[in-house]
């Protein structure tokens, strides 16, 4: 049942934000998209002994010495369906989870993904540090990536070599003790004079000496000094590259004098652009600009150059009560936040994996104040992207909230009570805040966006987004003609989410943007020929218990049209909780 919706993005498909159970969700989502999610990022429950999840509708404390195998057999079980809504071929399921559980996770994670690869990421997400007394003050948390497939980490802009900045020189000499003049790992062609004449520039690259012959005997040249590879304590070291190799980098200007240091045993500083700095401007990711009185070239980066994300992340973006708990007050005001992740880091974990997949499917069944969609959003407005999130999250009102309504009488049902839940609450007027860029009250967020894409929150987004809450119907109820409207967004799910939905069963068949439903098989050839006729339309369902007519209808569709069968009892569809997960 649909509870609302904003509309701020043409024709792009909507952001879905499912109010149910997220076990009978996911059963649900079987239907629409088992095999198509290409991720799925989750921040389930904790199991932190506090009021943080229920299991059979009690909360889970830390008294009950069964809590740790509860909350594995209910994590299995909900991960067990996220496994097979994930596509086979390519697809990744990011779960955070802190030192409570991580353990048992990650084995759990091997027996569930057992074709899987599973990495782990520690993150930074508290600074200063969580204090408890006796103990070490908790500042992480960790992530697991578990790739099926093809996927694999993308990497990531480095900071160090963004676009316009200028390709980094490396001193020639090099640094480690073991690389000394005389060691086996320093070798014998290393150890050789750079003459350096009264301009600051590189003359001539001289001949190696062997190991026990004195500096002092290589030739000189006039007007030259004769630069060796020493350290400031005197020691004799190798430079970084052979003789031969540095009279390339010469010719090409990749090698350069830097600073005199007349005081020192070793006059000049002597700088290169290592292989991975060439590379990139024999590749195109930097340019030459210019170039040094000497001849040495002047680099700059077009474009960002990608490195691969390290295991542990000690990152200012993901400070969880800067980026989380504050900006959400930007956007709703003063309300009680639990621990909100930090938006940029859901965005950054997101990005590893789907950055390069512009229409990726995107799922998260934790997801309380609605984040994930908001950072896919974001990923979004970078790169003009058409992915589309489907979140799923409960009304849960918190545990001394419940005690406070019930003291007034009040029960689950009651629109007060149901007001103060967190979709209604939180999740719902956060991402309308988000895309609308303007309050709950009416007025614009203030404040800015950080990091990679940085523009006002008044902004907003270019995003549709569609607010549903799941209904359970009885079996009186699911008869023919009379339940179709409880599972009208599943089919537009399943068709991906965009343009007008068909809510109510018609007489003959009904086609809208992009899927077709055939109601009565009378109309076969009508439905047939308003298919044909339309370029968006990739999903038909036809609704008939008998198997060879429909059959016969899938044989004349286009060949781009998926056919789906729907029962004429529409909900046995979706008949969920019967034991068989």
């Amino acid at each position: 049942m649909s509870t609302g919706r904003v509309e701020c993005g043409g024709d792009k498909p909507f952001h879905t934000v499912i109010n149910a159970e997220n076990f009978h969700a996911l059963q649900a989502l079987l239907f629409a998209d088992e095999g198509q999610v290409d991720a799925i990022y989750i921040d389930p429950p904790y199991n932190t002994g506090a009021t943080d999840w229920k299991y059979n509708n009690d909360y889970v404390d830390e008294n009950d010495m069964y809590r740790h195998s509860k909350w594995l057999a209910f994590m299995e079980r909900r991960l067990k369906l996220a496994r097979r809504l994930l596509k086979p071929e390519d697809s990744v399921l990011v779960v955070t989870i802190d030192d409570k559980e991580v353990h048992r996770l990650g084995l759990l994670l091997e027996q569930t993904f057992l074709d899987a690869k599973i990495q782990m990421v520690t993150t930074v997400i508290n600074p200063r540090g969580k204090y408890r007394a006796n103990e070490f003050g908790r500042c992480e948390e960790y992530i697991f990536f578990v790739t099926l497939g093809d996927a694999a980490v993308q990497g990531e802009p480095d900071e160090d070599f963004s676009e316009g900045e200028t390709v980094p020189w490396r001193t020639f000499r090099r640094s480690d003790v073991t690389s000394a003049r005389g060691t086996s790992k320093g070798g014998t062609g290393q150890f050789f004079p750079i003459y350096v004449d009264r301009r600051g520039k590189v003359a001539e690259i001289g001949d190696p000496l062997p190991h026990n012959v004195s500096r002092s005997s290589a030739p000189t040249r006039p007007g030259c000094t004769a630069v060796f590879p020493i350290r400031f304590d005197g020691t004799e070291m190798n430079w970084g590259l052979t003789a031969s190799t540095a009279q390339k980098l010469l010719n090409k200007g990749y090698l350069r004098v830097g600073r005199a240091t007349p005081d020192k045993p070793q006059a000049y500083e002597i700088a290169y652009l290592t292989s991975g700095r060439i590379a990139d401007i024999e590749t195109g990711r930097a340019a030459i600009v210019g170039y040094n009185p000497d001849g040495s070239v002047i680099a700059r980066y077009v474009t960002h150059k990608i490195k691969m994300p390290v295991s542990t992340w000690t990152r200012p973006s993901h400070n969880a009560e800067v980026n989380g708990t504050e900006l959400l007050k930007m956007l709703l005001g003063e309300k009680g936040f639990p621990y909100p992740k930090s938006l940029y880091a859901v965005e950054d974990a997101l990005r590893l994996f789907v950055g390069d997949k512009p229409e990726a499917l995107i799922l998260d069944f934790f997801s309380g104040f609605g984040t994930t969609a908001h950072a896919v959003m974001r990923l979004n407005r970078q790169d003009g992207g058409r992915r589309r999130s489907i979140s799923v999250t409960n009304n849960e009102v918190s545990a001394n909230e419940q005690s406070r309504l019930r003291a007034r009488g009040l029960r689950p049902g009651d629109s007060k009570w149901e007001a103060l839940g967190i979709c209604e609450l939180i999740t719902k007027p956060r991402l309308r805040a988000a895309v609308t860029g303007q309050t709950p009250d009416g007025d614009q967020v203030k404040g800015n966006y950080k990091f990679v894409d940085e523009f006002p929150m008044s902004e907003g987004f270019e995003e549709n987004v569609e607010f549903f809450t799941m209904t359970y119907e009885t079996p009186r109820t699911v008869a023919h003609n009379r339940a179709f409207g409880a599972i009208a967004p599943l089919l537009w799910i399943k068709s991906g989410s965009e343009g007008r939905r068909i809510d109510e069963v018609t007489d003959d068949f009904a086609v809208a943007d992009t899927y077709g439903v055939l109601f009565d098989l009378d109309f076969s050839r009508q439905f047939l020929d308003t298919v044909h006729k339309s370029e968006s339309v990739r999903m038909a369902f036809i609704v008939t218990d008998d198997e060879r007519a429909y059959q016969m209808v899938c044989a004349e569709l286009p060949a781009h049209v998926m056919p789906v069968r729907l029962y004429e009892s529409y909900l046995t569809n979706f008949v969920i909780n019967t034991g068989r997960e």
